[in-house]
């Protein structure tokens, strides 16, 4: 797993909400975006995607979890009713390089939390990022990008 720190600017982005336990829906959302996202020519190799947690399943009920499936798009850019609009707040992350497989989704989430504590930063309250932009897309890579803040 590779890993960096690194200041993320703020994003336009364009989005599709999931609402219900994280698993398989996400995928949908996401596919439902990506549909969105080609049918208007912004699913390019330069594309940025997001899949964004909103809740902490430990702490909401599943039913209540929101997954935001989302594309940066450029300030200029048109939107319709398919797809809600919001901005994404930057900042400083630890960025996770994995393979985008179930099993190294799930061994990351297990590691990411003490690596960043050894790593002597605080997580800050904005929620974790998975990140999808480039090559990561063919090759089935994603970064999951997790807020910090001085200690």
């Amino acid at each position: 797993m590779e890993t960096r720190v690194e200041t993320l600017p703020n994003y336009r982005i364009a989005y599709v909400r999931q609402y219900g336990p994280y698993g398989p829906a996400n995928l949908q959302a996401m596919q439902k975006l990506k549909k969105w996202a080609m049918e208007k020519g912004l699913l390019t190799e330069s594309a940025i995607l997001f899949g964004i947690p909103q809740d902490n399943p430990q702490t909401t009920l599943p039913e209540k979890c929101r997954y935001d499936a989302c594309i940066a798009i450029r300030n200029d850019e048109q939107i319709d009713d398919l797809v809600c609009e919001s901005e994404l707040h930057g900042g400083v992350y630890v960025i996770f390089t994995i393979k985008h497989t179930a099993e190294e989704v799930q061994r990351a989430w297990t590691e990411i939390f003490p690596a960043i504590h050894n790593m002597g930063f605080q997580i800050d309250g904005k929620p974790i990022l998975e990140k999808y932009s480039g090559d990561m897309l063919k090759n089935d890579f994603c970064e999951i990008c997790v807020p910090i803040k001085p200690v």
